[in-house]
């Protein structure tokens, strides 16, 4: 603890916490201060002017940053027939029906996305208590209920990111690796954003995006111009 101190206390050394960074200039000094021994993941966070309790105020979605984010992503499948052969071939890593229903109820979750055919979901709900919060259950609003299950797989693998505002109004996601050049971050983020601002609920009211802030995973974070990223609703 005491060495992951010192290190962050050396990213923010020269800083002013106070200060909002445009785009370009807050990635160049994140991917500056990454000195962890690992490809740090570069994370975005957004305060946003909702409150989530209430559903007409509900921040949920996916968007497929054209970057992807340097993750490997294992993504299970429940789908039976020709839509689990399509599933294998589009490089599912766990395709299965009743026996991965029985998996899963063992404790055996081995995936980060879970997907599933229309006619599957029957199975699939019995395991809403344990899939729903650790956020993977199938959602036909988020493209993971679907009979198109190839396209699903290859968006899961390619990078697409699954976003939902949390109690505080506050919504995340991690956009990249430091390893990424600063255009393709740069970009990333302004993906992130703008699908943030797209999902924009019909009950929020007055300022919508109130704080945009990025960070590396042992870094320190900078707080981003909202107008350098997207102009704020």
């Amino acid at each position: 603890m005491a060495t992951k101190g010192k290190r962050l206390r050396a990213a923010y050394e020269g800083l002013d916490r106070n200060a909002a960074f445009d785009v370009a200039e807050a990635v160049t000094m994140i991917k500056e201060r990454a000195k962890a021994k690992f490809d740090e993941t570069v994370e975005v966070a957004m305060n946003l002017g909702v409150d989530p309790r209430h559903a007409d105020q509900m921040v949920r979605g996916v968007v497929s940053l054209p970057h992807g984010t340097g993750k490997t992503v294992r993504v299970a499948v429940f789908a039976k027939a020709d839509k689990a052969e399509e599933a294998k071939a589009a490089g599912a890593d766990v395709v299965g029906a009743e026996d991965l229903m029985a998996e899963v109820q063992a404790g055996t979750i081995n995936f980060d996305r879970c997907i599933a055919t229309p006619d599957m979901m029957g199975v699939v709900g019995r395991l809403g208590k344990i899939l729903g919060p650790r956020g993977l259950m199938p959602n036909p609003k988020l493209g993971t209920v679907t009979p198109n299950v190839a396209d699903a797989v290859k968006a899961a693998k390619a990078g697409q990111v699954q976003f939902r505002v949390e109690k505080a109004g506050i919504i995340h996601g991690g956009v990249g690796r430091v390893s990424f050049s600063d255009e393709q971050l740069a970009e990333n983020i302004h993906a992130f954003v703008d699908a943030i601002i797209k999902a924009k609920p019909t009950g929020a009211k007055g300022t919508y995006v109130k704080k945009i802030s990025i960070s590396s995973t042992m870094g320190p974070g900078l707080r981003l111009n909202v107008s350098s990223v997207a102009t704020p609703v």
